[in-house]
C-alpha cells in the first residue's frame, strides 16, 4: 500500500501523533495502545463493569440495546481473525448497533484496484464508525488521518478504530488484557462477606499483596519480538507504579525482546529481566501472558531454529504450575496451540476464556466512550442499583 501523502505524520514519535487522534481531551480515533491513559483505563474499566451488570437484566439489555440503534458500523477484517472480530461485533450489537463487514478483499472493488485508503472513505459514507484489522502496519493510522482531514474540509468523518496492525499495534487486545488483570487483581469472590474475604485469606499467605495492577511482576513467555499484543499491552502496564516484568523467550534476535520495547519500558520505570525457561521464573510472578509461536510468518531458517528448540522451556507444564503462586492469573490472546494443555483450563488460575469474553465488555465500553454515551451509561447505572435492601433494621432497632 502506498501512504506517502502521510508518510511525513507517520514518521513522527508517537507522543507527537496522539493530539491528533482525539478531541476536547476525548479519543476520537483509537490507533495506539498509548492514547489510554492510566485515568481512561480506570474509566473504561468502570464502564465495561457496568455494561456487563446492566445485561444481566432483560430491562437492562433492552436499555443498552436502545442507545445506539440509530448508528452502523462497518467491520473491516482483511487479516484472519475471529475473537476480535467476533467481539467488537457482539460489542455492537449489544449497543443495539447494526454491523456490516468485509472480511476478503477480493470480495470488494480493492480487487478491481481501488485504493485503500477510497475504500474508507467510501464506507465513512455508510457507517458511523470503522473497525478494521489489516496485515499493513500504518493503514489503521492513515485512515485516521484521513477521517481528519475530511473533518477539517467538513466533510463526513467517523471514529477509526484499530482491531490489529501488522506485527506492531493491538490497542484493543491491550485495552481487554488490563480489563482482565483490573478484575483479576481486585482479589474479590461471589463469596466475600462482612467477615470473610478472598484478599483476606490471601494475604496471610502473601502479606506483601495489594490490590491493583501496582507492585506487581508481569511475566510474558513465547513468541516475544512478534507479538503485537505482548508490545501493546507491555506498554500499558508500564503506566502502573513498581513494575517488574520478566520475558521469557527463545535466544534468536526475530522472537526475544526487541531493544525498542525494552528501552519504552525502562525509560517508564520497569525493572526489565529475561529468561530462557518459564519453569525458572513462575514462583516470582503474579500473573503469566502466554503467547504461541507465529509459525506462519516463519522463513525456512525459522522453522529449522524451531524445529532444534526445546519448545517445553516456554510450555506451561505441571512442575511450572505448582511453581505459581495460588493467586497468579494465566492470560493468553488466542489462539493457541501446545504451548499451555489442555488439562489446565479446569485450574482456577486459567483466566484467558474469561480474558476473551471481556473482550466484548472492554469493546463495547470503548464504542460507547467514542459515541460520547458513558455518562448516559454510569447514570442509569447508578440510579438502577441505588437502592439496597436494609431489611427495615432501624424500625426493629438492629445495628
Amino acid at each position: 500500500m502506498e501512504f506517502y501523502h502521510y508518510q511525513p505524520l507517520l514518521d513522527r514519535p508517537v507522543r507527537q501523533k496522539l493530539a491528533d487522534l482525539q478531541r476536547n481531551e476525548r479519543l476520537k480515533h483509537v490507533i495506539f495502545a498509548q492514547q489510554f491513559s492510566r485515568q481512561r483505563l480506570k474509566h473504561l474499566g468502570e464502564i465495561a463493569d457496568m455494561i456487563r451488570g446492566l445485561s444481566r437484566t432483560e430491562e437492562g439489555g433492552i436499555f443498552l440495546s436502545q442507545l445506539l440503534r440509530h448508528k452502523r458500523a462497518m467491520l473491516y477484517f482483511t487479516q484472519a481473525s475471529t475473537r476480535t472480530f467476533l467481539s467488537f461485533q457482539a460489542a455492537c450489537q449489544i449497543l443495539g448497533m447494526q454491523c456490516a463487514e468485509i472480511r476478503d478483499p477480493s470480495l470488494s472493488s480493492e480487487f478491481k484496484g481501488e485504493q485503500p485508503l477510497d475504500s474508507m472513505r467510501m464506507f465513512s459514507s455508510y457507517f458511523d464508525i470503522i473497525f478494521m484489522r489489516s496485515k499493513e502496519p500504518s493503514f489503521a493510522e492513515c485512515s485516521a488521518y484521513l477521517m481528519n482531514d475530511l473533518d477539517r474540509n467538513q466533510q463526513r468523518s467517523v471514529p477509526i478504530v484499530n482491531g490489529g496492525s501488522g506485527a506492531d499495534e493491538h490497542p484493543t487486545q491491550a485495552l481487554l488484557d488490563i480489563y482482565t488483570i483490573q478484575r483479576s487483581f481486585s482479589f474479590s469472590s461471589p463469596r466475600d462477606s462482612k467477615s470473610s474475604n478472598r484478599f483476606d485469606d490471601l494475604r496471610r499467605s502473601y502479606p506483601s499483596l495489594t490490590k491493583g495492577l501496582d507492585n506487581k511482576t508481569y511475566c510474558f513467555c513465547g513468541d516475544i519480538g512478534r507479538g503485537r499484543t505482548v508490545r501493546s499491552v507491555a506498554q500499558l502496564l508500564s503506566l502502573f507504579s513498581n513494575v517488574k516484568m520478566i520475558f521469557v523467550a527463545p535466544r534468536h534476535p526475530k522472537f526475544a525482546l526487541q531493544r525498542e520495547l525494552r528501552d519504552v519500558l525502562l525509560a517508564a520505570g520497569v525493572i526489565v529481566e529475561e529468561a530462557s525457561s518459564l519453569r525458572d521464573v513462575a514462583n516470582q510472578v503474579d500473573l503469566v501472558y502466554m503467547t504461541r509461536i507465529q509459525h506462519e510468518h516463519n522463513t525456512p531458517d525459522d522453522a529449522k531454529f524451531f524445529a532444534d528448540l526445546d519448545d517445553s522451556l516456554f510450555t506451561l507444564n505441571s512442575g511450572t504450575m505448582r511453581a505459581l503462586r495460588e493467586y497468579a492469573a494465566i492470560l493468553h490472546p488466542f489462539p493457541r496451540n501446545t504451548e499451555i494443555p489442555f488439562e489446565i483450563d479446569s485450574d482456577h488460575r486459567a483466566t484467558y476464556f474469561r480474558q476473551a469474553r471481556n473482550g466484548m465488555w472492554s469493546r463495547a465500553a470503548l464504542t460507547a466512550y467514542l459515541f460520547d454515551i458513558d455518562t448516559t451509561i454510569a447514570s442509569h447505572y447508578r440510579e438502577v442499583f441505588s437502592t439496597f435492601h436494609d431489611y427495615n433494621q432501624g424500625v426493629l432497632g438492629i445495628t
